[in-house]
Order: structure tokens, then sequence, then C-alpha cells
């Protein structure tokens, strides 16, 4: 049974670690410049907006609603990957800003973690407006009210990056894991957060299936028994 666990541990995890640990044992904390600069900035949005005078600043220029004009959502996009909702604990959110984008951007290098990143974003926040659109009744739709919600703040980033980092290197029942918790989260929970998180997964999954296209084309459609679909570290 142990042997087995182990087994299982080293064609799921291995990959994965392994880079982890040469990236952070080779460059140490210069392995994850971004990461801090994330968990840093998600650190300081939470400590003004909780400020009388800084709430309405966070609000106008990283808090993205439904019910906004789409510019303006677009155009606030990038930094409310960064703005944590604030009836969650933002330990939380640091943790799995730190973890998440720490492991991407070791593994897939700092463009590739930041564009998948805001992809998932940007799916969670464009799904909200079609939710919205739908309306109650539809097995998709949203509540009129949902659009004065605020978006989800780090969490959309974090699963999309968690579910391209587990396929890019062959973790796929953890990828899985993700995904089916992430939906449980919504049989529990039917809430914006939990289908702006669904949302964010469709988007990476889309990518997902175009690279693999794209890299079954690029090898002649055909891939030598055994292989494993993980890639090695891509540099920034």
């Amino acid at each position: 049974m142990s042997g087995g666990f182990k087994g299982f541990a080293r064609r799921e995890w291995g990959p994965l670690f392994t880079t982890v640990r040469t990236g952070l044992a080779t460059r140490h904390w210069r392995a994850v410049p971004m990461t801090l600069a994330a968990v840093c900035l998600t650190a300081l949005f939470q400590v003004v907006q909780n400020q009388d005078w800084g709430y309405q600043p966070v609000q106008n220029i990283g808090s993205v609603r439904a019910e906004d004009p789409l510019w303006l959502s677009l155009l606030r996009t990038p930094l409310s990957l960064f703005v944590p909702a604030l009836d969650l604990p933002v330990w939380g959110a640091l943790a799995q800003v730190l973890l998440v984008f720490g492991i991407a951007e070791i593994c897939l290098g700092r463009w590739r973690t930041l564009a998948v990143a805001y992809l998932a974003t940007l799916g969670g926040t464009l799904y909200a407006r079609v939710g919205i659109a739908l309306g109650p009744d539809s097995p998709l739709g949203l509540p009129a009210g949902d659009a004065q919600v605020v978006d989800t703040g780090p969490s959309a980033a974090v699963v999309g990056l968690a579910v391209y980092a587990c396929w890019r290197y062959g973790a796929r029942w953890t990828g899985g894991l993700v995904v089916v918790a992430m939906v449980i989260e919504v049989v529990i929970k039917p809430n914006l957060a939990g289908k702006e998180h669904l949302a964010a997964i469709f988007a990476v999954l889309v990518l997902i299936g175009v690279q693999a296209w794209r890299e079954r084309r690029q090898d002649g459609g055909a891939s030598r028994p055994g292989a494993r679909s993980w890639k090695p570290p891509i540099t920034s």
C-alpha cells in the first residue's frame, strides 16, 4: 500500500516538486520576485481598503462589478487580481497567492503566470455579465443583485493557475481534484464567487485545449508511448 502511494506520488507530483525544489535551491527568493510583489500588493490593498480614507480609492482602481461599464471593468481588471475580498480572512488569500503564484512562477515563468492569471480573472469577470443577462432562471444565470457584488479578487487567478500548472506538469488527478472542489463549492453555495471560479477554470481549459491541439500538430499528431505531457520549466 505504502509503495503504491509512493509510486503514485512520484508520478503525480514528481516533476512539479523537482522543478520547484531546484528553482528555490538555486535562486532562493530570486526565483519568485513577481510572487513576492503580488503578496505585498495584496497585503497593501487589504490594509488600505480597511481605512476610512482608503476604501473608496481601492474601489475606484481595483474593484470590478458587473454593473460597471465594460471599459471600466477591463481597466480595473489588472489590479482587481490583487484586491482581496473584504468578507474573507486576508491571510487565506495571501497564503494562496504565495503558494500557487510561487509554484507557477517557478514552473511556468513570470509572464506566462501573469497571462494565465489574467485570463482566469477576465473569464470570471465576463461571465458575471453573461450570468446576469441570463437571469436566475437559467442554470448558468445569476440574480440581478449580483451586479453590485465585487468580483472574486485573487481567488479566480489562483484556481486557474492551479489547474494550468497541474496540466502542464502531468498532475492530472490533482488538477481534477481542484475542478471537483470548485463544482462542490457551487453546489453547496451557488453564489457569484463560486460560479466565477468555474468560469475561470473554463477559460483556462479552453487555453489548455488550444495548446494541446497545437502541440499535437507540431508533433505530427503522434506521441511516444508512455510519454508524459509535462514540460520542462519555462524561463522568464
